[in-house]
């Protein structure tokens, strides 16, 4: 049975939420603050979780970021009143999977829930004794794990998804529809902006000067392709 966290402070959304998860089979860890739900989480290993974004004490931005160190493969949902671009942004910056704008119906919510466990599972299951070398990277399909010059780089599930990507198709240009059909599949509801939010992480991460990418170009008016830099 997956385990989902609910971080919200409104015992009303909380309650309602939780009986319709519990209705598709759920188990649900709820927490009223997001200190509880950080140390809920630490206990109960949660496979989803969903953080309102303002709560008492830290907000769902701070529990997000501290949630995606701990738990690299964890799925995360944020829930925002306002339904502004940056209140959307700050929340894939901080390493959440999906938003949910509110007032929302809770069968979309649960809906979403199982579209991004489908996701992760999707990831997991992948596996290939196989890697990918492109000097100076290397892929390992089997424990999904990326390596520059021998020195691991530890990436999210959809960072290393847009590696691999990348790194079977150099020099092909895939424009934002295509990322995101491949990465995060036809059935996702977001904002075609989590595409370049995680280009923008993962170049943080993978780039010498993310300001002046050596490896993932960006090809204007299109998306963004692999470039292989000579040896």
């Amino acid at each position: 049975m997956e385990k989902i966290l609910l971080v919200e402070d409104e015992i009303s959304i909380r309650g309602f939420l939780k009986i319709n998860f519990e209705r598709s089979n759920f188990q649900v860890i709820e927490a009223g603050t997001g200190e509880e739900g950080i140390r809920k989480a630490l206990l109960e290993k949660p496979d989803v979780a969903i953080l309102d974004v303002m709560l008492p004490g830290i907000d769902g931005y701070q529990v997000c970021n501290e949630l995606r160190k701990k738990f690299n493969k964890i799925g995360i949902i944020m829930l925002t009143a306002k339904g502004q671009d940056m209140d959307k942004i700050m929340g894939l910056e901080y390493g959440a999977d999906d938003y949910i704008v509110k007032p929302f119906n809770p069968i979309e919510v649960t809906l979403r829930v199982k579209a991004l466990l489908r996701r992760i599972q999707g990831d997991k299951e992948e596996k290939n004794e196989n890697t990918i070398e492109i000097q100076p990277f290397k892929l390992d399909l089997y424990s999904k794990t990326l390596y520059k010059n021998k020195s691991e780089i530890d990436l999210t599930p959809k960072e290393f998804m847009l590696m691999k990507i990348f790194l079977e198709n150099p020099g092909k240009a895939f424009s934002r529809d295509e990322l995101l059909n491949l990465v995060w599949g036809i059935d996702f509801f977001g904002d075609s902006k989590i595409v370049d939010v995680n280009i923008r992480r993962l170049r943080a991460k993978i780039e010498d000067k993310s300001s002046e990418p050596m490896y993932i170009e960006t090809v204007w008016g299109t998306g963004y392709r692999w470039k292989q830099v000579k040896q």
